[in-house]
């Protein structure tokens, strides 16, 4: 190293041991560029010690102080503490020193701290996301119609009882059969009140608010609407959607007992009923979907907008425009259904 530029050519005097039980004898000091350089009275070297390694001891009396190579105590050289200015400079070339040398210590809160906030940053933002990944990847279906019947249940302290008037029940089978499939002829729900006009839950079930059955005069309407709500189901996963909002604690507790807190499933049924909107569908998506449920579009798409502007796409492109729909319900059917939720 380079001894500070104020100190070059400094000297002193002091008392010099080679090794233990040697004769102490006396010597100039002189500051260098790295070394203090040891001499006799006639100029003769007689050591020379890097100033990176010059060490502080033990001082022999109070008015001394003693240093040594480092590595090398039997080797000393003793300042008179009247040597003030050459002590003040060899104190402040060991700070510098001890300041650059590596601190263990130091080194081990950074790795620690380092480690802490990789734990945290993964616990933060990998570990939820992967645990809802494990959970819906291993969740059975029936389980996960447990949840949706565990959703429904505190749904429907608020929406009301789903409408339910016996003769009504099996067009609606046959309207979900239809659209959704002949083994999912249960999935539909039919609220009073609650949800704005479609939602779905885990285990397959899709709700539907009264308005859709009761109010269009062409069954094709609340149709559309079926279709496009199955389509949001099948683009993400019900289960999962509840699991991000619930929270990991919630999905670990999935994991290890096989249930949601009921905490969870309350916010969650509130969430569906008070903040949860519709997702939009992509255009392209929902019309191949309408070709191939043989459905018109374009009764679904007036609904949603009367002027059509907002749905223009669906309008223009509808699939069975010129044919028309297969036929989703008789008319006998479609009179019965709008009467589920009776008077």
């Amino acid at each position: 190293m380079t001894a500070l530029h104020e100190y070059q050519r400094l000297e002193a005097t002091g008392l010099w041991r080679p090794e233990t039980g040697a004769q102490r004898r006396e010597v100039v000091v002189a500051l260098g560029e790295a070394t203090l350089t040891i001499k006799d009275f006639n100029d003769r070297v007689l050591a020379h010690w890097s100033l990176a390694a010059v060490t502080r001891a033990g001082s022999r009396l109070a008015e001394t102080i003693t240093y040594h190579p480092d590595g090398d105590p039997a080797e000393t050289l003793e300042l008179a503490a009247s040597e003030a200015e050459m002590i003040a400079a060899l104190e402040r070339i060991q700070r510098a020193v001890d300041r650059s040398r590596p601190q263990p210590g130091k080194l081990r809160v950074w790795l620690s701290g380092g480690l802490a906030a990789a734990v945290v940053a993964a616990a933060v933002f990998w570990l939820p996301g992967a645990v809802v990944g494990y959970a819906t990847a291993v969740v059975p279906e029936v389980k996960r119609a447990e949840i949706g019947g565990a959703l429904l249940d505190r749904i429907t302290r608020v929406s009301g009882q789903p409408c339910a008037s016996p003769e009504a029940l099996p067009p609606l089978r046959r309207l979900a059969a239809r659209i959704l499939g002949e083994r999912r002829a249960t999935a539909l729900v039919v609220l009073p009140e609650g949800v704005d006009d479609t939602a779905h839950l885990p285990g397959g079930r899709i709700l539907l608010n009264r308005a859709l059955i009761e109010d269009p005069e062409d069954p094709d309407v609340p149709a559309g609407y079926i279709l496009a709500e199955a389509i949001r189901a099948a683009e993400g996963d019900p289960l999962a959607e509840l699991l991000d909002h619930a929270g990991l604690f919630a999905s670990l507790s999935l994991l290890t007992t096989g249930a949601l807190p009921d905490r969870a499933l309350d916010a969650y049924a509130e969430h569906l009923l008070t903040e949860r909107r519709a997702a939009p569908v992509d255009p392209a998506t929902l019309l191949a979907a309408f070709e191939t449920a043989e459905l018109r579009a374009t009764p679904y798409a007036y609904w949603r907008d009367v002027t059509g502007e907002t749905t223009l796409p669906l309008i223009e492109a509808d699939p069975r425009a010129e044919s028309g729909s297969r036929q989703v319900l008789s008319d006998a059917d479609w009179l019965r259904l709008q009467g589920i939720c009776g008077a």
